[in-house]
């Protein structure tokens, strides 16, 4: 039977760990890979460097875990967006605009851009990260969002249509207008300026594939 001093021990333990992803995510965010280092790390997330070692075995770890916790975050909040289509109401168009611009905005942020300059970075030293990244963000929110789509179809929202192609083709006209606006990231961009791409994109997307009265 586990007693209540276990339970908290154990709840300081998963909290501590979860102190030292966040940090190290920051150190490496902000030194790259190489120029990191562990006492760094240690500092940021307020624990003894020996702390970090006992949590997560060596600096390689460390980066693995850390990129996949940011990966989980980030997918989980990117899921939350589209799952705002399971029950669009009678504006369709407004609420494409409104998942459009979440993604968007979601996209832009410091974390996920650092996240992205981060795989790309060190894609020679970890070649498979690029999947881990790749599945648990981008493909898994396409899954997730070809099946809102494809609900619409069903209801008469959207013409009959590939709802993995039309998602795939949606996210392309959400995010990547925002490389070159955003210049690969190191411009912020505008709220204005997203609300322009989202609206553009939500479109050009109803255009191809929206049922004739959502056109």
């Amino acid at each position: 039977m586990t007693t209540s001093a276990g339970r908290t021990a154990s709840r300081g333990r998963i909290d501590k760990r979860q102190a030292i992803l966040d940090a190290a995510f920051i150190v490496f965010a902000r030194r790259g890979y190489a120029q990191a280092c562990v006492q760094e790390i240690a500092e940021e997330a307020g624990v003894a460097k020996p702390t970090v070692y006992n949590h997560l075995n060596d600096k390689e770890t460390l980066f693995r875990h850390a990129l996949t916790a940011v990966t989980d975050a980030v997918l989980a909040e990117n899921l939350s967006v589209v799952e705002r289509l399971r029950n669009p109401g009678p504006d369709l168009r407004a609420t494409l605009e409104d998942v459009a611009y979440r993604l968007i905005r979601m996209c832009c942020t410091k974390r996920s851009r650092s996240l992205r300059w981060l795989t790309y970075a060190q894609v020679a030293r970890f070649p498979d990260l690029i999947d881990l990244v790749l599945s648990r963000t981008s493909d898994q929110l396409c899954e997730a969002l070809a099946d809102r789509l494809a609900r619409l179809s069903l209801s008469g929202h959207l013409r009959a249509c590939d709802p993995a192609t039309a998602a795939e083709q949606l996210l392309a006209l959400i995010t990547g207008p925002m490389e070159g606006r955003s210049r690969l990231g190191t411009r912020t961009a505008s709220t204005a300026e997203m609300h322009a791409v989202a609206t553009v994109a939500v479109d050009t997307f109803l255009r191809a594939y929206g049922a004739p009265e959502n056109r």
